[in-house]
């Protein structure tokens, strides 16, 4: 049995290769186009089984099912659960086939959805208290959700070359923001329909299983098995690092371009205080809003919509940009983003208020559209410019789980410095982050560079 589920997991076998030059571009044409919207959509409902958690916190707490510090621990959990998991995750995703692992994560994810609608009931039958049932189910959706985006990457990589990458990669990446902004509204339409909180996990549920099924009906793995070249052959594209020794074994192949990669190790400790940033800001958005500002759920949703909104284009264009401007680099990019990023935190702190919801949205688009373009760049696009084709989900899955050590981190940190030292201090710790992620990512100016041609 365990032997029939790892084949179905094994890189799909390569086919015939094509000789017609016409029917190559045709088929590349095509394979790209479909592969790059499965994956797309099928992040995007990653998201939905996810980020509605976040979304529904507020109706947790005045049902008292759960308080503050209770969801600070069950988001911390998550993101350690994930964090780790996306690691793990992308090193067996570079030795499987893409579907496989992206169906299986959303599929697993969309179950456990379902059971944590039940959590009153069944911690009801079972000797243990809601708030760990609720903990360690959503810990199993972090493990299961984990196993979304190393295949991606891999995805990206194989179907897109070094060239174009920011730019495509960047335009996937909008699916987190597309992801977060509709689920939002699901949510806000089950409200206003008044469907009761279980509802916004049993539908977005239903949503994922349908489309985990989609994912393995429309994709395939890499363009050799439809009887395509390399992308590095068919774009004439070199790719900025190769292996040096054509037998390294897998583990090996994680040690010298992963472990032991300084340029990873500066990407990862920045990514802990971009993602801190991030969720900081996301997570908890519509509970400043509510607690500190007055607003109405609906409201403080409304205006922190803006956030992952705006996140989309702000996030493609940071990835257009390191293209048109900087030949695909990063890190230049990622600097001046970051610099507008600390400010539009202290502005949204500064200015929200109940009276002025127009610019509270503004401040809140603000910082979606100037956290995505590191977020989106500095562990995916720049982490595997610095690592081999063959490493690159273990790469962005490396650098993804000390992301989630920064989210783990807002989760339950946030929490702690909202109650003992307010919501103004939360913002400014959302600063500081962005300074120390500007100084680790300065690290790489030169490594890029080296690999641009003059």
């Amino acid at each position: 049995m365990f032997a029939k589920i790892a084949n179905w997991f094994k890189p799909l076998p390569d086919a015939a290769p094509l000789s017609d030059e016409q029917e190559i571009k045709k088929l590349y044409r095509l394979w790209r186009i479909k592969m790059f919207f499965s994956m797309y959509f099928g992040y995007a409902l990653f998201y939905f089984t996810r980020k509605n958690l976040d979304i529904i916190k507020p109706t947790l707490i005045e049902n008292n099912l759960f308080t503050v510090e209770q969801l600070g621990t069950i988001g911390m959990v998550i993101y350690l659960t994930y964090g780790i998991g996306k690691f793990v995750s992308g090193i067996i995703a570079d030795k499987c086939n893409i579907r496989s692992v992206m169906a299986v994560g959303l599929f697993t994810s969309s179950i456990i959805n379902i059971l944590f609608a039940f959590i009153p009931q069944l911690a009801g039958m079972l000797p243990v208290s809601a708030t760990f049932l609720a903990a360690f189910l959503w810990g199993l959706n972090g493990a299961a959700q984990s196993m979304g985006f190393p295949p991606v990457a891999k995805g990206l990589v194989y179907w897109f070359s070094p060239s174009e990458r920011a730019t495509k990669w960047t335009l996937w990446s909008s699916s987190h923001t597309f992801g977060a902004f509709f689920v939002a509204q699901l949510i806000s339409l089950l409200a206003w329909m008044k469907c009761g909180w279980q509802m916004s996990f049993i539908v977005p549920a239903c949503m994922g299983i349908a489309y985990s099924l989609f994912m393995l009906w429309a994709m395939t793995d890499k363009p050799t098995t439809v009887g395509l070249p390399a992308i590095e052959i068919y774009r004439n594209d070199k790719m900025p690092v190769t292996k040096e020794k054509s037998d390294m074994s897998q583990w090996e192949i994680v040690k010298k371009y992963v472990l032991t990669n300084p340029f990873l190790w500066a990407l990862a400790i920045s990514y802990v205080f971009i993602y801190y940033v991030r969720f900081a800001t996301l997570d908890w958005a519509t509970t400043f809003l509510v607690q500190d500002r007055g607003f109405t759920q609906a409201a403080a949703a409304s205006a922190a919509s803006a956030m992952p909104f705006l996140g989309m284009p702000g996030g493609i264009v940071a990835g257009y940009l390191a293209d048109k401007f900087f030949q695909g680099r990063c890190t230049q990019m990622n600097l001046i983003y970051l610099v507008i990023l600390a400010a539009s935190c202290w502005c949204f702190y500064k200015f929200a208020s109940v009276d002025a919801f127009m610019l509270t949205a503004v401040f809140a688009a603000f910082i979606g559209f100037f956290v995505d373009g590191p977020q989106n760049l500095a562990g995916g696009v720049q982490a595997s410019r610095v690592t081999v084709q063959e490493s690159v989900s273990a790469a962005c899955g490396f650098t993804g789980m000390f992301g989630y050590f920064g989210a783990m981190l807002s989760s339950k940190g946030a929490a702690f410095i909202s109650v003992n030292y307010g919501w103004k201090g939360v913002y400014v710790s959302c600063i500081f982050a962005c300074m120390i992620a500007m100084a680790c990512i300065a690290t790489t100016w030169k490594k890029e560079s080296a690999g641009v041609k003059k």
